[in-house]
């Protein structure tokens, strides 16, 4: 098959291209610099110019391939400076992914290619551990789920996976590097009141698998969970922070979680679990890699950068 991926050399996209090329696939992979050409070439990927905004080349990439897999998701937004900002980011990021999605989508329409995009865990249920049929609130990217269902009625074999809040692995700048950041920046490492609220994590390599498999055989409207460990607790994350960091645990009140997080604060306080059970009956996906807790005790997340 040949899979044109958007995102592809981003922190889960560059797993899944090599992911596909390893299982003997033909890997398109979008590049918006010269850099990201350079290293999709060194791997054997093919090259389309572009990014989420040019709708043309996406359209483009989209009729030279079989298939589409789309990880890419403007996240400029987890560097906002205030919640309104944080907000405003967010909510531009979700329309141009559900504009790209739309673009792609016409291209595969009436064909039965599978076009497999991407969502998360954390807006589905708090308070309880989600499934895979369970709906979030259709705002933002929960808004863009709804597309799963529609592209399956236009005969486009879609399938949607949703990632654990935490996917970690080498190269990981998401959630996790960003409490690092804020315990070094702070002088200690904290969790919300008892810090008992859990995410769901997944290694990448392991995600990378999931989307594999979503390509070749995920049936029309599938909603998938990239989910390995149902919930990590935030007391657990903290400690092992801050035993690398050498700085102290603390507990933060909810009243004034703002202040020591920032716009992150709302992340930090989340009970997010997620299960995977339908996923992995169903693909017959098994996670292999080490979990969140034992990446992050291997000290790599903690290295050039100095308490």
């Amino acid at each position: 098959m040949r899979v044109f991926v958007t995102g592809a050399t981003g922190f889960v996209g560059s797993a899944v291209v090599k992911e596909l090329l390893n299982a003997g696939h033909q890997v398109l992979g979008l590049a918006r610099s010269d850099a990201s050409a350079a290293s999709l070439a060194a791997i054997g990927a093919d090259l389309q110019r572009g990014d989420l905004n040019d709708l043309e080349s996406l359209t483009r990439g989209a009729q030279a391939s079989n298939g589409v897999i789309h990880t890419a998701f403007m996240h400029e937004f987890l560097r906002a400076s205030s919640p309104d900002e944080f907000a405003a980011g967010y909510q531009a990021a979700a329309e141009a992914d559900r504009r790209a999605i739309e673009t792609m989508s016409a291209v595969l329409a009436g064909s039965d290619r599978p076009l497999v995009f991407t969502s998360g865990t954390a807006g589905l249920t708090p308070g309880k551990v989600a499934s895979e049929d369970d709906r979030p609130e259709a705002v933002g990217r929960g808004q863009t789920e709804e597309l799963v269902d529609v592209l399956a009625s236009r005969g486009v074999r879609s399938s949607l996976v949703r990632l654990a809040p935490s996917v970690h692995g080498d190269g990981d700048h998401g959630f996790v590097p960003t409490l690092i950041h804020i315990a070094r920046a702070k002088g200690a490492s904290g969790y919300v009141d008892e810090g008992a609220n859990r995410w769901p994590a997944v290694h990448r390599l392991d995600a990378a698998v999931l989307f594999r498999l979503a390509v070749e055989k995920a049936p029309a409207g599938s909603r998938l969970h990239g989910v390995a460990e149902e919930g990590v607790t935030l007391r657990d994350i903290a400690t092992i922070i801050g035993k690398q960091l050498n700085v102290p645990v603390v507990s933060v009140p909810s009243a004034t979680a703002m202040e020591h997080f920032g716009p992150f604060a709302r992340f930090v306080a989340m009970d997010v679990r997620a299960s995977s059970r339908l996923t992995r009956e169903r693909l017959g996906w098994n996670p292999a890699q080490r979990g969140l807790i034992e990446d992050l005790e291997a000290g790599t997340y903690f290295i050039g950068s100095p308490a």
